[in-house]
């Protein structure tokens, strides 16, 4: 019961001999990898429609299984081709199906890049760009949870309206789509005699992602062959800074080698690694003109038309996109590659915030403290490749120093928890997580639900946490500490965390998210790194701004007091009619059943969720009585 992946599916254990142009085959645990002949040129990471597909036999039934959709809603499907498309014409035709998914830009984007290569090797190609709002993603988890919130809902479509607004700017289109992919990329499969289809995408690392390829690629390869044609798919690397070729780590044996813990892996990554020069963005006409039999490209959906869990969720992103962002958020977070490229530029060359950020970092007031740059590349609008790039004719042109560094050293983080992902496999979304750890969890209602609605009466917890349902976005520090809290001192089922960031969040991130918080709740082996609340609340918001804030009932509350609002004097309290519950009554953990203790409580690290929540080398062993006694100096004290 503590084994289980992400998703609810049997596994695929199925043997297949790989023909002989293969070289390596291997399969990563719960991930469905690839196994791909080691070609001439890896420059765009391509794997071929001869790719062989495995997963281990140890993935065990899927963690988030989904309900039916309980949406009163309507979807509205298109026909995508006219019934001419499906006939055989003259002359063989080839078709480019450019398939967006995490990845929603025209800048250093190399799947829109092999696109324009594969139009300029012959004019008579069609290149047809599309988005699917897949059903999939929108469904309800295991614990019961909706996985796409409104505000993911709503930067969503921002994203893809850019997108569409930027390839009709270079003379294509983008044709956009709610419901199956499979269905979709089917439907624009060409069957005439001869003809073929490319089906282009960025690689993927999670299960579901890449169950989704292979289905798309089976589906697409049965309907090519149906009338005589022929169809095939290539996958192409572009969501990390450093390439997963250029990697000084064992690739095509499953990562085995990569380190579990970040430090040694940015040494090495830094010191072995080069980042890729960007590719630039296709020039006008580069990919043609979507052929006219491709119908329904003027249609862009409403939230009402999103495949949401719930009625409800579609009303709350419809009311978003029409009022704009909570008067109290830290930024208007608009989607798209535009807004990304506009950030980036005021971050750095309009403000020169990048030259104060190491000082600024842990912020949780304005825009202006961090980057902010989360969202936009969660969702692919700007490539980590592009900041980096960016960064380094800054400090040729301003200055390089530790602030200009530590954004770099930020989206190394990013890197290490995509390729963690891709070693572990579902391991991330297990209840004992990578290190096979095991502890007490519990699924309490009453904590969980303080915990969400921001009433746990912790201050900095529930600030956090209103920011957060309010907004889609939480701080760097307010993620290490809701995540900490949650995890190490109520003891909660961490994954119910995971499962409310995935929902809220606009910088969702499966890898991210998953392997952040499977780090916070001390599942991935090492230090457990567990935040003093009051402590964080004293030494990042000393004077209570953020906290009131977000909590209109502690506004008129002392400084003195914002920690612990109920242990004013009664005749304060009664004055400003103090209206805020006391702390939730939390059992002691000495975390000893965890099997190995914490080190010692710092206040860096990395958080859940595209934040940080760090980690450290194991502690030793100093037996039982010395354990248990350091346990609680280090957590406690």
């Amino acid at each position: 019961a503590t084994f289980e992946p992400r998703h609810a599916r049997s596994p695929t254990n199925a043997n297949v001999r790989a023909p002989a142009t293969i070289r390596h085959a291997f399969a990563l645990r719960g991930v469905a990898r690839a196994a791909f002949a080691k070609p001439p040129s890896t420059d765009y990471f391509r794997q071929s429609t001869s790719t062989l597909f495995a997963t281990s036999s140890s993935i065990c039934h899927g963690a988030r299984a989904f309900g039916d959709l309980t949406s009163a809603r309507v979807v509205r499907t298109l026909s995508t081709t006219s019934e001419s498309d499906a006939m055989a014409t003259s002359s063989p035709r080839t078709r480019v199906i450019v398939w967006f998914r995490n990845d929603l830009r025209l800048l250093d984007n190399a799947v829109v890049a092999r696109a324009a290569a594969l139009r300029g090797q012959s004019d008579a190609a069609e290149v047809v760009p599309v988005y699917v709002f897949d059903e999939m993603f929108f469904k309800t988890s295991k614990r019961g949870l909706a996985r796409f919130g409104a505000g993911r809902g709503k930067f969503t479509i921002e994203c893809v309206d850019d997108l569409k607004r930027a390839l009709r700017g270079v003379g294509s289109d983008l044709l956009v789509r709610c419901g199956k992919t499979e269905d979709v990329i089917t439907e624009l499969t060409l069957t005439g005699a001869n003809d073929k289809t490319i089906v282009l995408t960025q690689t993927e690392v999670t299960s579901e992602e890449t169950d989704m390829d292979r289905a798309v690629e089976r589906a697409s390869k049965e309907r090519a062959r149906s009338g005589g044609a022929s169809a095939s798919m290539e996958r192409l690397w572009g969501s990390t800074l450093y390439h997963a070729d250029d990697l000084p780590y064992d690739f095509a044996g499953g990562l085995h080698d990569l380190p579990d813990v970040f430090t040694p892996f940015r040494n090495k990554v830094e010191s072995k690694c080069s980042v890729r020069a960007v590719v630039p963005a296709p020039t006008a006409n580069a990919l043609g003109s979507v052929p006219a039999s491709v119908a329904g490209l003027d249609w862009m959906p409403e939230p009402k038309d999103l495949p949401f869990a719930s009625a409800e969720i579609a009303l709350a992103c419809e009311k978003w996109l029409k009022d704009g962002a909570d008067e109290r958020s830290v930024l208007e977070f608009k989607g798209g590659e535009s807004q990304a490229l506009a950030r980036v530029k005021y971050y750095l060359w309009d403000s020169d915030l990048l030259a104060t950020y190491f000082e600024t970092r842990n912020g949780m007031l304005g825009g202006d403290y961090s980057t902010k740059l989360a969202p936009w590349l969660a969702l692919g609008c700007v490539s980590p490749r592009y900041v980096v790039s960016e960064i380094r004719r800054y400090e040729s042109a301003r200055v390089e120093n530790k602030s200009t560094y530590w954004v770099i050293f930020e989206l190394i983080w990013r890197d290490f928890f995509k390729f963690f992902a891709l070693k572990h496999g579902n391991k991330i979304f297990h209840l004992d997580g990578t290190a096979n750890r095991t502890a007490s969890w519990k699924s309490d209602e009453k904590i969980l639900k303080a915990w969400k609605t921001g009433t746990t009466g912790y201050p900095l917890i529930d600030a956090n946490m209103r920011e957060l349902a309010a907004t889609g976005f939480m701080s760097n520090r307010g993620r290490q500490n809701v995540a900490s809290w949650l995890a190490l001192d109520a003891g909660v089922d961490w994954r119910h965390g995971a499962d409310w960031f995935e929902h809220h969040l606009l910088d969702y991130d499966t890898a991210s998210n998953w392997g952040n918080w499977c780090a916070a709740a001390g599942m991935t082996g090492g230090r457990i790194n567990r935040f003093n609340i009051a402590k964080q609340t004293k030494d990042y918001d000393p004077s209570g701004d953020y906290v009131k804030r977000w909590i209109p009932e502690l506004r008129e509350i002392p400084a003195a007091y914002i920690t612990e609002p109920n242990q004013a004097p009664r005749e304060l309290r009664d004055r400003i009619s103090l209206d805020y519950p006391n702390k939730l009554n939390l059992p002691r953990r000495d975390f000893t059943e965890m099997g190995s203790p914490p080190g010692p409580k710092r206040g860096g690290g990395r958080a859940a969720g595209g934040g940080r929540g760090g980690r450290g080398g194991r502690s030793k062993s100093r037996g039982p009585k010395a354990h248990a006694v350091s346990v609680y100096d280090h957590v406690y004290g």
